[in-house]
């Protein structure tokens, strides 16, 4: 089990009367990037969510590299760990939304060292290098000392990716990342994702765009009505699907 990165089993999570999550067992190994498939209201986000705590979980239980997340254990029974600890567990989880969510006030530069001088207490020129190595990677060298206002969606994208990754996770979950973007601005985005993946880093992604999921994905997740239809190989769920509700949900967006 030393090569599993993200261990979920039995995971069960409602809002109100709404069972969002109905018994998710899943693993995600070091290295592999994974996407997660299904329609609206499938839980996808929320299971992406409460991979970090972001959102908690009624029962069953996740794992990141062996450690239980958002719970500490005694006995037979978890019990939710206090707000400091579990925002220590998750600086090692990086997350990119489906909406940019930039410090507006902030420059690109200023937004990618924020979160390392503030939390993990880097010294300003360690985290200055850095962040012009990010920009650097993301292709956005140029605009260091651009405000979010001034930049495209696919641009903010981007630097919400070097944000995450300023960091220096070793799990990248991502929401949907090119949802919000204009047609023409996903390929950018995704050109970072597919140069990420290709680093080892090991990435959860929640998305619709199946040709991203068919090149870049060592798996895929068909997730729909809180549950798991169908795991395997981009190959075996895209191309040769064995569930039904793969089948009809892949006629559609295929």
């Amino acid at each position: 089990m030393s090569d599993v990165k993200v261990l979920a089993q039995d995971v069960h999570k409602s809002f109100g009367d709404n069972h969002v999550l109905q018994g998710i067992n899943l693993t995600i190994r070091k290295g592999e990037v994974s996407c997660l498939l299904g329609p609206s209201g499938s839980g996808k986000s929320t299971f992406l969510r409460c991979i970090n705590h972001l959102e908690t979980i009624d029962s069953g239980r996740i794992e990141v590299d062996g450690t239980l997340i958002g719970y500490r254990e005694h006995g037979d029974k978890l019990y939710e760990l206090q707000p400091s600890v579990a925002a220590q567990q998750r600086e090692n989880i990086g997350m990119v939304f489906q909406r940019f969510n930039l410090f507006p006030h902030m420059t690109a530069f200023e937004n990618i060292t924020c979160a390392p001088i503030f939390v993990r207490g880097e010294r300003k020129s360690e985290a200055r290098e850095s962040a012009l190595a990010l920009l650097e990677q993301v292709g956005l060298a140029d605009k260091a000392d651009a405000y979010p206002r001034e930049l495209s969606g696919g641009q903010q994208q981007r630097i919400a990716i070097a944000r995450a990754l300023a960091m220096k996770p070793d799990l990248m979950l991502f929401d949907e990342p090119t949802s919000a973007l204009d047609p023409e601005l996903v390929g950018e985005v995704l050109e970072v994702m597919k140069s990420l993946a290709e680093t080892g880093m090991t990435m959860i992604v929640v998305t619709h765009e199946m040709g991203f999921a068919r090149e870049v994905a060592d798996s895929v997740t068909f997730m729909d009505g809180g549950v798991v239809v169908e795991h395997g190989t981009p190959e075996e769920v895209l191309v040769h699907p064995q569930h039904g509700r793969t089948r009809a949900f892949l006629s559609k967006v295929l």
